[in-house]
């Protein structure tokens, strides 16, 4: 069974296609639950109205299905809005990359 740090990793590989930063460093995964086989991930995005919904989602399941043993419906992700997204969940590199500093 994947370990939160392996899902971590995985979700560190998901690509923001508008910022080209991943959405772990971009502040966006609040939450990762690995328990008996299943995920849960619980994420943001930078704004309610992001047309990329649909395509975090999936982008978060195919990375983390290629963790041994876990298939795409063993992965839920969740989005919130609460608490909203701000600059300040970023990580230093990315906003550095982003000249946010």
């Amino acid at each position: 069974m994947p370990t939160e740090e392996e899902v971590h990793e995985k979700l560190e590989q998901v690509i923001d296609p508008e910022l080209g930063i991943n959405i772990v460093d971009l502040g966006l995964v609040y939450e990762i639950d690995a328990e008996e086989g299943d995920i849960h991930v619980l994420m943001t995005l930078t704004t309610p109205g992001c047309p990329l919904h649909d395509v975090f989602r999936e982008e978060v399941k195919k990375n983390v299905s290629e963790l041994e043993g876990l298939e795409g419906e063993d992965i839920e992700v969740e989005l919130t809005f609460d608490p909203p997204w701000s600059r300040e969940d970023m990580s230093d590199e990315a906003r550095a990359e982003l000249d946010f500093i």
